[in-house]
Formats: structure tokens, C-alpha cells, sequence
């Protein structure tokens, strides 16, 4: 397949600088939240000193809380290193319209420090070395991500001052692969759908989800690296393009007591030629290389959930009988298990439920992938898979809490082989972050129940 429409090479930008349509590039690079940071730059002067020369920004987007505040721990940024630049190299391949904000286009880039060579703690970097770590054994991964969302009527500034209590949901019931529930917001979804494909990304379809006013927009699967590319870009463009409509939308992964937002990742691997390497002659049409990956897989989940689930809120979404998994076990297109094997043949593939919506996909596929890499080096036997309702075994359970998965993380000895004590820290100490303020909070929860009766 040729470069896909919205995606663009250095001359037909400088082409399209030159006859007036591109006035804006963004250089961008994703956060350890999964946002969008960086730069509106003037076209002229990105093609004239960004192309040859890289652009700098301030090391402290790798050392800040959700809300960009300062926060102790860091050993790369900090106040005692004087919170200096690093470097974004911009990776061309990434080069595309964003046609939703006119003028401009958008590039993604690697961070680099000042000095030379690669941040490990960046997201982006950290799935590459994963990538690279695939390479090795000829293989090479495609992933594929399921986002939700919930639509509410209300814009993003009168969700803000209601405290993002009593907005009005885009739809007002359960529409599950409703057309009508969709048809609802269809000319959001349209926009969403038509923007996305204006900035090469492969749409394929959007259905309505069970929470109120809850819809998922999926899309083609790619090599693993583009796929987390148009995902962080999607997530940022969706909900610029619903404030243009006067409406909101959010993908945290529990925004109330019912359904959460879910972000299955399904991923497969080839080999470097394209061969398919995950069928074969074994039971369920597995080859033993599947057998090994499968395993590592649920061998791994436990003490890699922490980049599965990010935040607090994430821990929120995993209830019995909700859709989203509580039971570390795989089966054979069972939406009750932790891990669900689906497809046959070439489609073969492992979609993994635990993410939520506010999955960061670069730290979740790179986990996917070290844990698959894990069950292959060390030739993990696969147990058999579960046949009937997961949540009512007695099976090991993903981790209820933030506090619970990262600890296990401290623990892994598998995450600071494949990942590097460098950066499990840096995760860590992004998680004690969010435990401490968590903590310190007072709830809605709390004056509800005490104010008067307590």
C-alpha cells in the first residue's frame, strides 16, 4: 500500500507552505499520560530550522503530575538539575495534515537529550526499544486499538465549572450497536471519522457502547509504532473536534458507576518478511511460538498491569460481570478473561482487556510485547484455556489498585530487564505521585456520607 492520503513528505509540505494552505506545523511528542505536547510552529520556520536542526523543549514534560505541576523524584528533571531542555528530533515518517485546524499539519518526535542519544523514560522510546528487542528474533509487531468515549452536550469550559458533575450525556440509554443511538451524533462521529482519515489514519467503523452516551470509532491495524502514533493524535483530535461542535467528550476509564471506557489492544506478530508466525498445527491452530507468547502474556500481566492502568481511576473499571476483565486468564473469544484469543490463520492475534481509555498505547504495547518476549526466550508452557465465565474462578485476579500494581512493578525483576531500572523508577515514582495526592484529596464521596450524618 502507498502513503495513505493526509500523510506528507518534505517537498509536498514545502509545496503547500509555498502556495498558501500550510501555515502551521505542530511538533509533538507524547507524555507519560498519553497527551499531546509541544509546539505551534510558524511552517516557514520549522521547514527552514526545525527540518535541519531539531527543536528544544523543557525536560520537565517527562516530571509532571496530570495537572503540569512540578513534583520531586525525578532523576532526569528536576529543580536541582535546573530544569533544562532536551531535544525533539522529528520523525518525518509521522508527517501529516491535521484538517480539522486549518493551515496546519503535524509531526511527531523523538526526544533526544541535549547532550546526543535517546530519553529511555520517553514513551516513544520505550516502545522502540521493545520494537527493537522483536527485531532481533526477525519478528516484528501489529497492534490494533479499541477506544471509547462518553459524548456529553455540554462543552468542555461548562463540564469544568459544574465540577464535570450533571452534563448531559449524548445519548440517554444504552445504544449498543444502536443506529439510532448513533445517528444521534452522527454529525460528531462523522467529523471525527472524516478527520481522521484526512490525517492517514485507516478508518473502519463506529458503533454505540453500553454507558450513555458512550461510542467507540475503530480503526485499521498498523505496525505497532504507527498505531500508537494515530491513536495519542485521535485521542487529542477527537476531543478538539467535539469543542469545535460546542460539545465534550471523555475517555477516563470510570467516569461514573456504570460502564467504563475500555481500550482493548490486540496485537499479532510476523515475521520481518510478513510470513505469519503465530498459526500453526497445534491445538487452536497455534504454533509454538503463539503457545510461548500467549503464555508470557498471562505470566506477565500481574506485574506489568501498572502500564495497563495509570491512573486511580483506572482500578475502577474492573468489576465482575462489567465487560472488563478481574481473572488472569486467556480463552478462545471469551470477553470474560483478561486476554482473548481471536482469529485464525493469518488474523490470529491476542487482545488484551485490561487497558482502559486513559491508557498511555506506547508503555502498554511495549508492556505487551515484553511480556510476550518473556513467555518466548523462556519457552513458557501455555496452561489450557478457560472455557465459561471467568469472574467466578478462583484464578490469580488483576491488581484492584494503583497501589497494588506498583508495587508489583517495584518487584519485577522481568520489567527491569526489559524495560531498565531507569525507567521503572521514573514510572514508579510517577505512581507515588499519584498515590500521595490521591490520598491527601477530599471527596465528593466523603462530604456526601459525613457532613451532615457523621
Amino acid at each position: 500500500m502507498g502513503q495513505r492520503g493526509g500523510m506528507l513528505t518534505l517537498d509536498r509540505l514545502r509545496a503547500l507552505v509555498d502556495d498558501g494552505t500550510i501555515d502551521t506545523v505542530l511538533v509533538a511528542i507524547t507524555d507519560m499520560q498519553g497527551r499531546l505536547q509541544g509546539k505551534r510552529c510558524a511552517a516557514e520556520y520549522f521547514l527552514n530550522e526545525v527540518v535541519p536542526h531539531a527543536t528544544e523543549a523543557c525536560n520537565y514534560l517527562l516530571a509532571v503530575d496530570v495537572e503540569m505541576n512540578t513534583v520531586d523524584g525525578y532523576a532526569m528533571s528536576s529543580w536541582e538539575r535546573g530544569y533544562g531542555d532536551f531535544v525533539l528530533r522529528p520523525d518525518f515518517d509521522t508527517l501529516r495534515l491535521i484538517p480539522w485546524q486549518d493551515g496546519t499539519a503535524l509531526v511527531l518526535a523523538d526526544i533526544e537529550w541535549v547532550e546526543g542519544g535517546p530519553v529511555p523514560a520517553s514513551p516513544r522510546q520505550v516502545l522502540r526499544r521493545q520494537l527493537d528487542r522483536l527485531a532481533e528474533r526477525d519478528l516484528a509487531a501489529h497492534v490494533g486499538t479499541e477506544l471509547e468515549f462518553i459524548v456529553f452536550g455540554d462543552t468542555y469550559e461548562q463540564a469544568w465549572q459544574r465540577g464535570y458533575r450533571d452534563l448531559t450525556p449524548g445519548n440517554q440509554y444504552n445504544v449498543d450497536y444502536s443506529m439510532l443511538g448513533t445517528g444521534r451524533v452522527e454529525p460528531l462521529l462523522r467529523a471525527i471519522r472524516n478527520g481522521m482519515t484526512g490525517a492517514g489514519m485507516y478508518v473502519e467503523s463506529a458503533k454505540g457502547e453500553c454507558n450513555p452516551g458512550q461510542h467507540e470509532i475503530a480503526f485499521r491495524y498498523d505496525t505497532a509504532l504507527s498505531t500508537c502514533d494515530n491513536h495519542s493524535i485521535y485521542k487529542t483530535g477527537a476531543k478538539e473536534i467535539a469543542a469545535q461542535q460546542g460539545k465534550s467528550l471523555t475517555f477516563m476509564a470510570k467516569y461514573n458507576e456504570r460502564e467504563g471506557n475500555s481500550c482493548h489492544i490486540h496485537i499479532s506478530l510476523r515475521g520481518t518478511d510478513g510470513s505469519a508466525v503465530l498459526a500453526g498445527d497445534g491445538e487452536h491452530g497455534f504454533s509454538t511460538l503463539m503457545e510461548h507468547f500467549l503464555a508470557g502474556q498471562q505470566a506477565a500481566l500481574r506485574e506489568l498491569t501498572y502500564f495497563f492502568a495509570p491512573n486511580i481511576n483506572s482500578y475502577k473499571r474492573y468489576a465482575d460481570g462489567s465487560f472488563a476483565p478481574t481473572t488472569v486468564a486467556w480463552g478462545i473469544d471469551n470477553r470474560t478473561c483478561a486476554l482473548r484469543v481471536v482469529g485464525h490463520g493469518e488474523s490470529l492475534r491476542v487482545e488484551n482487556r485490561v487497558p482502559g481509555g486513559d491508557v498511555n498505547p506506547y508503555l502498554a504495547v511495549a508492556a505487551l510485547i515484553a511480556a510476550g518476549l518473556h513467555g518466548i526466550e523462556n519457552e513458557l508452557p501455555l496452561e489450557p484455556e478457560l472455557v465459561g465465565n471467568a469472574y467466578g474462578t478462583d484464578r490469580p485476579r488483576v491488581p484492584a489498585t494503583m497501589r497494588d500494581a506498583a508495587q508489583l512493578l517495584g518487584e519485577s525483576t522481568l520489567a527491569r530487564e526489559a524495560f531498565g531500572d531507569d525507567v521503572v523508577e521514573h514510572y514508579l515514582n510517577n505512581a507515588r505521585v499519584e498515590l500521595a495526592a490521591y490520598d491527601a484529596a477530599v471527596t465528593d464521596w466523603e462530604r456526601i456520607r459525613g457532613f451532615e450524618r457523621l
